[in-house]
């Protein structure tokens, strides 16, 4: 398998790929950049917090400025965290919907002179679970 590293530093890779974040100690406010305060509390400690790989779309635009149009999203995550991405697998734009179920994709999004893959992340649309017939 090549080497493969993050796009960002707030992607980790491994078996089960997933977000995390900075979480301020006191109150819990979460931030993907580095900090010295909490823009919230302003308090000075921080720890890490692994996010969840769903989410909901919150809000969504199609950007047609490109060569092929792509859809950008706001994703409210499950059990706390906003993140902003990419949706993939929808080329519909009746497709996609506010409150639409999404998860975690990791993608190979380029590959140097000496095969080190650079991973990249973006969401798309979940099957819902226990549908009955």
């Amino acid at each position: 398998m090549p080497k493969q590293i993050p796009v960002v530093d707030y992607l980790e890779l491994g078996d089960t790929p997933h977000l995390t974040s900075r979480a301020c100690s006191s109150c819990g406010a979460l931030y993907f950049d580095r900090r010295n305060a909490c823009a919230k509390c302003f308090g000075r400690e921080f720890g890490r917090k692994d996010l969840s790989n769903q989410g909901t779309v919150r809000a969504f635009t199609f950007v047609h400025r490109v060569k092929r149009p792509y859809v950008s999203v706001i994703v409210d995550l499950d059990g706390g965290g906003v993140v902003k991405a990419n949706l993939r697998g929808v080329d519909d734009p009746d497709a996609v919907t506010p409150r639409m179920p999404v998860e975690l994709e990791t993608y190979v999004a380029g590959t140097d002179d000496e095969g080190t893959e650079a991973v990249a992340f973006g969401y798309r649309p979940r099957e819902e679970q226990g549908a009955q017939a």
